[in-house]
Parts: C-alpha cells; sequence; structure tokens
C-alpha cells in the first residue's frame, strides 16, 4: 500500500476529512450564500480570495454560475423557472441529482447573464477559476495522494461529494420537503434541525427564506447557526463587516409589544395560528380526495398569487371552493399582508387600519381568527407603533 507524507490512525483520517468538508462548507456559507449571492457580508480581500480559492480546490464551483442559480431560485422559489424544487422535480431528483440540476443550469447563458451581475471578475477568476475550474479538483487530488497516500483517494472522493449531496441534494430537496417551519412564507423552505452545525447553518433554510438578506439564519434562542459563529468571529478580527439592514428578528411564540409591527413576524403567527389550523379543521371529516388537495394547497394559501403557477392557482381556487370557513381565512390574510402597503404607511394611518382589520376579523365567525385578532390588537394596545416595520 502507498504511504503519503502522513500517516495517521482511522480516527486521524476521521477528523482530516471533517475538517477539509467543513472548510468547504464554510466557505460556501460565508463566502458564496451570505457574502456574494445576498451581499449580507462584505470581506476583507484577502479572506474572499482564501474562500474562493479553496472552493476552486475542492469543488470546482465557479462563483458566477453558484450566485445566478442560487438568485433565480430566489426569484422563481418552488414554482415555474426555479432550478431545483422537489416540489417541482419531485425529492428523489433533486436529492440524488442536485449537482446534475445545478450542471444543466449553469449552461444557461441568459441566467448567467441576469442573475450573476457582481459576481468577481478579476484577472485570476477570468483565467483559471472559470476557465479550468476541473483543475482545482485535481489539483486536490495531488495533494491528498501526496500527504496520506493510498487512502488520500478515499478522502478525495469524500470531498468531491460532500458539497454536492448536501448543498445540491439535501438542502435543496429536503429542506424544501420536510423539516419544522418557524415562518408560515409563501413557499416550501423547511428548517431541518435547530442545531445548524453539519451544513454550516444552512440547515435553517425556512428562516434564511423568511429573511434572505440577513446573515444570521437562526432565530430562535435554540436555534444554533455555527456559521453566524463564525462571522461574528471574524467581524471581531474586522476581516468581515456585518450589513444590519434585513436582518432576521429574533422570535417569540406568538406577539408582543415588540414584533406585533413586523411584517414578516405577524403574517408567520397568522400562518401558523389561523391558516394552518384551519386547513387542519378542515380536514376532519372529508373526503380523501378533498384531504389530498387540502393537504397540498397548504402552503399555496400562504403564497401570493402573483407567483403561482396556472397550475397552482387552479389548486389554491379548487381548495378554497370546499370550505367557507377556509376562503374566510385567506381573505383576511389578503387583507392583512396589504396593510403593509397602504400609501406612505404612516404610523397612524397603519395603527387605524390594523384596528379596523381587527374589528371585521372578531366577527367573521372563524374562531382561530377571532382570536388572533384579539391577541394582536392587545399587543397592538401595549406600545403604540413608534414606526410601521416591514
Amino acid at each position: 500500500m502507498l504511504d503519503g507524507l502522513i500517516s495517521l490512525p482511522w480516527w486521524g483520517y476521521l477528523l482530516v476529512l471533517l475538517a477539509l468538508t467543513h472548510g468547504t462548507i464554510v466557505s460556501v456559507t460565508i463566502y458564496l450564500h451570505r457574502a456574494q449571492a445576498h451581499r449580507s457580508l462584505q470581506l476583507h480581500p484577502a479572506l474572499g480570495h482564501l474562500f474562493r480559492f479553496w472552493l476552486w480546490l475542492t469543488t470546482g464551483m465557479v462563483t458566477r454560475e453558484w450566485i445566478a442559480i442560487h438568485r433565480k431560485h430566489h426569484a422563481h422559489c418552488d414554482s415555474d423557472g426555479d432550478p431545483h424544487s422537489p416540489q417541482l422535480l419531485g425529492i428523489s431528483q433533486v436529492l440524488w441529482q442536485g449537482a446534475e440540476l445545478y450542471r444543466q443550469a449553469s449552461q444557461d447563458q441568459d441566467l448567467l447573464q441576469r442573475f450573476g451581475q457582481g459576481a468577481p471578475d478579476d484577472w485570476i477568476e477570468r483565467h483559471l477559476y472559470s476557465r479550468h475550474p476541473s483543475l482545482g479538483i485535481v489539483l486536490m487530488l495531488a495533494i491528498d495522494l501526496l500527504c496520506f497516500g493510498a487512502i488520500g483517494l478515499t478522502l478525495w472522493a469524500l470531498q468531491m461529494i460532500w458539497i454536492p449531496f448536501f448543498a445540491a441534494g439535501v438542502i435543496n430537496g429536503v429542506g424544501h420537503w420536510c423539516g419544522y417551519r418557524n415562518f408560515e412564507i409563501a413557499d416550501a423552505s423547511r428548517n431541518l434541525v435547530p442545531f445548524a452545525v453539519l451544513i454550516g447553518g444552512e440547515e435553517l433554510h425556512n428562516n434564511h427564506h423568511a429573511a434572505p438578506t440577513s446573515p444570521r439564519l437562526s432565530c430562535r434562542w435554540y436555534e444554533l447557526d455555527i456559521g453566524w459563529c463564525y462571522i461574528r468571529l471574524l467581524a471581531w478580527l474586522r476581516l468581515v463587516r456585518i450589513r444590519q439592514a434585513g436582518l432576521l428578528p429574533r422570535l417569540a411564540q406568538g406577539l408582543d409589544p415588540q414584533t406585533w409591527s413586523s411584517r414578516l413576524h405577524v403574517l408567520s403567527v397568522y400562518g401558523r395560528e389561523v391558516v394552518l389550523p384551519t386547513v387542519r379543521q378542515e380536514c376532519q371529516g372529508a373526503t380523501r380526495a378533498h384531504r389530498r388537495l387540502l393537504r397540498r394547497a397548504r402552503w399555496l394559501l400562504l403564497r401570493e398569487k402573483r407567483k403561482m403557477s396556472e397550475v397552482q392557482r387552479r389548486c389554491l381556487e379548487r381548495s378554497l371552493s370546499l370550505s367557507e370557513r377556509l376562503a374566510t381565512t385567506y381573505e383576511y390574510q389578503l387583507r392583512l399582508r396589504a396593510l403593509w402597503q397602504l400609501p406612505g404607511r404612516s404610523s397612524d394611518r397603519l395603527r387605524q387600519a390594523m384596528h379596523d382589520w381587527c374589528q371585521d376579523a372578531r366577527q367573521s365567525g372563524v374562531e382561530a381568527l377571532a382570536e388572533f385578532a384579539e391577541q394582536l390588537q392587545r399587543a397592538q394596545q401595549r406600545q403604540p407603533l413608534q414606526a410601521p416595520v416591514r
């Protein structure tokens, strides 16, 4: 058996593998995702290039292609045009063929032109990283073989499948298929686990889709975003500047004087405490076909119609036709969403509009809706609105 420059026990090789793959995950979440795709961070040039170099070695991904595909995913999330939605393509295809979907999308020059703005375009990007993306992973193979001998081939192979499986497969697939939700937003995103360590914080996928420009992906006391921990350390070292705009709010259960005026929080609580309980209630006693339709339309009830396909609109309309109570719940959600779109959005106007909405909701005849209106008005009365918050 060929030996390398470094000989380790079995657990030593395991630690090396975890360190190498974790470094790649950190590079993806901090550099590609939060800094490049969403511009929520500004990295020191040396740190940014270190991340870019490491990703060239370990993944062969081109920065412009990655951020363009990811931005298109957000622009068309779980609807026609999404490059990798399990809601459209099926969980099996996205989970096991996520890397292939990425490669197919990267061939679309119109996509790259439209969504790839602002990507690095310096000499080394044009002449090395983008022109010869495979050279980096070949160099990584040589380094692994030199350092660890024959077992380096195994380490290299696991490095090469780590991002395609966990990022392209698990996050893009399972992250839109199952898990828990803090925010009942328009797409099907889910948080996979509250302790987001394995994939650098990206497991908190529903949180990210609720506030895409937030550099922090955790919002509850029990959620751990390891990527955010690294960002805070790098910020302390003055290698990262955090852009606070769009920072994800810290959430508590229900509405309180600190959260009642937040559009994101109010609509999330409405979805969790009004829409979904109403759907579950309507499923009781319904026929099997109607239950299947209601479950399919559950997340469509929270989605803006302009972002739906024609098939999705028909599915939503059919589900609303099954229940007057569900239709009422949906109508009041649209009215609530519109409160933050009032011309001028002055504090007084928003306060009065919200008061009127609560008065009507209490008379709606839907118990969950009336209880939510009471909760919202109590929170409003406990603390006057200072300024409308999006």
